[in-house]
């Protein structure tokens, strides 16, 4: 494991509403604000305190990025390449179809981004209603239509999974939508309703799906995305011709990266780390790293294991004993896993284990049994 920060996430908190499902932080955009905003990352850039760089993969999230402009981007990028960024770096930022312009798509384009994460969600206007969306069907097509136009061929979309009143037609028509429009990358998330949201004040979980009904919808969005061409490679993502979310990659394999912004978290120097929720403290501070609080050590075996078992590619043997040598986890991991033996939940071989697509429905349960810890536990 390298202490060196090879990836970069940048927060950008701003949006022009919340929608009613999201608890990621989030405040009004202004001109103004953003300008702040960048002017502070790009200081945050001038003063990290530890190893960073030359980065592999950069990503914009939110909140609403592309707010931001080009031109904003444009300059946080340029900072950040003072530590390098490599010629085929990975450079994603996150959209919404309605905040997008062919203007904002060239100039992001012409400052080296290279890959649109586009919140898509549903393929049904009705469905955008009830989450709040500001954005229609038709938008969201002219949108990729936009960015591919611009010269933006790795497109990324999210769909959402297991809304109030959702059937399986409508998840057949959303991927259908992803393939017709481009995206070589989806991510297909069920609903969660986060306690503090509008939905929960307004008891949306007693709206949506069961427990049952929702593992029907999800295997069988599975299905679908493999059937038009997208692979599963993590358990809420999918991708066609092996265009993963590279640095995504970066955070299932327990490897160090940078994060900036309020609330953004980081892995650096062996600890998490992470800004508070508080814009307004972001912009003050002189030192935004003076800000950090410390969430305590990372990179251990159970944290590795737990990650790695969200990828479809599971937990290989090899790294795992090179990682962590000496502790037999390979004989402690398929000990655990005899009891799951024909559930049809888990799939061990010579080279790994790997959790079905069923096993990944209840992946929380079966990391937990497949901890060393848990069986020393279940033998005393």
């Amino acid at each position: 494991m390298t202490n060196q920060c090879r990836s970069l996430y940048v927060h950008v908190p701003f949006c022009l509403g919340k929608c009613p499902y999201c608890d990621f932080y989030s405040a009004a955009y202004s001109e103004e604000a953003a300008d702040c905003y960048t002017a502070a990352v790009c200081r945050a850039l001038e003063q990290i305190p530890f190893p960073a760089g030359p980065f592999e993969t950069v990503y914009f999230g939110g909140g609403t990025p592309s707010l931001l402009g080009g031109r904003r981007i444009g300059a946080i990028l340029q900072k950040a390449a003072c530590f390098s960024i490599l010629p085929d770096a990975e450079i994603t930022v996150e959209c919404n179809p309605c905040s997008l312009t062919e203007k904002n798509l060239k100039e992001m384009y012409s400052f080296g981004v290279n890959r649109i994460s586009m919140g898509i969600q549903s393929a049904s206007n009705q469905q955008l209603q009830l989450l709040g969306r500001r954005h229609d069907i038709a938008q969201a097509a002219k949108a990729a239509a936009m960015a591919q136009a611009a010269g933006f061929s790795h497109l990324s979309f999210d769909l959402m999974l297991g809304l109030p009143g959702q059937d399986e037609p409508e998840i057949l028509k959303g991927v259908q939508f992803c393939r017709e429009h481009g995206a070589e990358h989806v991510s297909a998330y069920l609903l969660k309703i986060e306690p503090g949201t509008a939905f929960a004040k307004k008891g949306m979980a007693s709206h949506c799906p069961g427990e049952d009904a929702q593992a029907d919808l999800y295997l069988f969005a599975v299905q679908t995305l493999e059937a038009y061409g997208y692979a599963q490679y993590e358990i809420s993502n999918f991708a066609c011709n092996g265009r993963v979310s590279r640095h995504n990659l970066k955070y299932w394999d327990c490897a160090s990266y940078l994060g900036i912004g309020p609330s953004a978290h980081s892995f650096a120097q062996g600890r998490r780390f992470h800004f508070p929720r508080d814009l307004k403290g972001f912009l003050a501070a002189e030192n935004v790293w003076e800000l950090c609080q410390d969430d305590g050590p990372g990179g251990g075996m159970e944290e590795y294991i737990m990650l790695r078992l969200r990828l479809s590619e599971g937990v290989l043997w090899e790294p795992l004993e090179k990682r962590y040598p000496g502790q037999n986890l390979k004989q402690k991991i398929l000990h655990a896993a005899e009891m799951l033996q024909g559930s049809g939940l888990v799939d061990r071989n010579q080279k790994q284990i790997r959790l079905t697509p069923q096993g990944m429905l209840v992946s929380n349960s079966i990391i937990s049994m497949l901890m060393p810890e848990y069986q020393e536990e279940t033998e005393s």
